[in-house]
């Protein structure tokens, strides 16, 4: 008997995609409010972790979006078409910073956000080392990157404030992970 929260049903399985059903591609500007759906959708459930103060709907506005777009890559993973999860990869001195992950809640935990994060790994070039930063109390995403290797960072605030430009309230609520990589 499957354990409570998994897949049961043949017909349930099937609908998981596949490895190879899941493409990963730089999103572009028309892909834009697909994906401002997707991380508003993903971010939902912040409301469960951070104070009210803290959380906010929408997550990201279209402005937010494009500033963001402006210093990093938006990556898409799409399944059948359909844009079901979002990651960006921005430079910042001598690191790269795997930033916003959000997949839709109906696609969590399909591998869809380790393809994309794996995806983004391997585009890196000329730095050593990745950083990722995450709310505190998001114990899905520390879980799944200290299962992809990922450490805490010693000093957080001080990764925070040297490689991010993130809301005070956020940089207080927020941790950095990070991974050495191979040279440059």
């Amino acid at each position: 008997m499957p354990r409570r929260g998994t897949l049961g049903k043949a017909e349930d399985r099937a609908k998981i995609p596949t490895m190879t059903s899941v493409t990963i591609r730089p999103l572009t500007q028309a892909d834009r409010d697909r994906a401002l759906s997707v991380i508003n959708a993903a971010a939902r459930w912040y409301r469960e972790f951070l104070l009210a103060e803290e959380y906010h709907d929408p997550e990201m506005t279209s402005a937010e979006f494009e500033a963001e777009a402006r210093r990093m890559t938006w990556y898409g993973a799409f399944v059948a078409g359909a844009l079901v999860g979002v990651m960006g990869l921005e430079y910042v001195r001598d690191a790269a910073l795997l930033r916003h992950a959000y997949v839709l809640p109906e696609h969590q935990r399909l591998g869809i956000g380790s393809r994309l994060r794996e995806h983004l790994e391997a585009q890196v070039r000329g730095v050593r080392r990745l950083i990722v930063g995450t709310y505190a109390g998001n114990y899905k995403a520390r879980a799944a990157l200290e299962k992809a290797g990922y450490r805490l960072s010693a000093d957080s605030e001080a990764v925070l404030r040297a490689y991010y430009s993130i809301p005070e309230d956020r940089l207080q609520s927020s941790v950095t992970y990070e991974k050495a990589i191979g040279g440059p």
